[in-house]
């Protein structure tokens, strides 16, 4: 049985991965936080980013698949990363799934992105990936999958919950009127990285929706889909024409039971 291990897995996506793999796998996970649920169960193993090596953690565990669900200092993820790839350079039989982000294409604002478009990003978030990401292309394709995401909703998600309790409270909700985005839930996601790794696949994914939406547009169907058709919307501008952070499927196409549209997306808001 394949051992994995998800740094980050405690998160909404690593404990969401966590839930859809375990029965499957021997799952084990990271958490950050004291926890009274975390530390009873012997699969959860706390890992400080900023003070603590990862490389004790991967030569006790020894897993075959690192599944990169991080968060927190972005120099510690880096230096992270870079003791993880050398962990699989001396361990012929592991792999590590980065989940990386549209932000890698953030510089680019005309066109939605692909898998093998060059990335490039204005932001500090997208050129930290994009540092990672570089360092994982160095290495030979059976070691690594890269996988982008777009936004992330579903039932429980961060997104939603934070959009059902302005809904709540008669705030507004703050959208980007001209921004074109793609999308995705935490189930498909999940289903996706499971027959990634089933299947052994390599390379760089794009685990986003096959079409298109403007963000004020997405956010406004989610609200109807949750029962308020006119909610308080505050658009902001950041510049006079439409820019895409889209990152779509082309080149590594999974199954069509494994695609999803922006109305998968929507519909997935009432589906926990």
């Amino acid at each position: 049985m394949k051992k994995i291990l998800i740094l980050g897995a405690s998160g909404f996506i690593g404990n969401a991965l966590y839930k859809e793999l375990y029965p499957y796998f021997d799952t084990h996970g990271t958490y950050f936080t004291d926890s009274a649920f975390f530390e009873k169960n012997q699969k959860f193993h706390q890992y400080d980013v900023e003070k603590e090596s990862i490389s004790v953690l991967l030569e006790n565990l020894r897993p075959n698949i690192i599944i990169s669900a991080l968060r927190g200092n972005f120099d510690a993820q880096v230096h992270a990363h870079f003791e993880i790839i050398d962990y699989l350079l001396k361990n012929n039989n592991t792999k590590l799934i980065f989940l990386s982000s549209a932000n890698v294409f953030d510089a680019f604002t005309n066109y939605p992105s692909y898998e093998y478009d060059k990335t490039l990003s204005q932001s500090v978030y997208g050129r930290f990936k994009i540092k990672i990401e570089n360092a994982l292309l160095r290495l030979p394709n059976s070691k690594y999958v890269i996988a982008r995401m777009p936004m992330v909703y579903g039932a429980n998600s961060p997104r939603v919950l934070e959009i059902k309790k302005q809904l709540q409270e008669k705030t507004a909700i703050e959208v980007f009127a001209n921004v074109v985005v793609n999308a995705t839930t935490d189930t498909k996601l999940t289903q996706q990285i499971h027959y990634i790794i089933n299947r052994r696949r390599q390379g760089v994914f794009h685990l986003g929706s096959n079409d298109l939406i403007h963000h004020n547009d997405l956010v406004t169907e989610i609200c109807e889909k949750l029962g308020v058709e006119k909610p308080l919307l505050k658009n902001v501008y950041d510049s006079n024409f439409d820019r895409f952070l889209a990152v779509i499927p082309k080149d590594n196409l999974l199954p069509k039971n494994l695609q999803i549209s922006v109305q998968d997306v929507v519909s997935g808001t009432l589906v926990s």
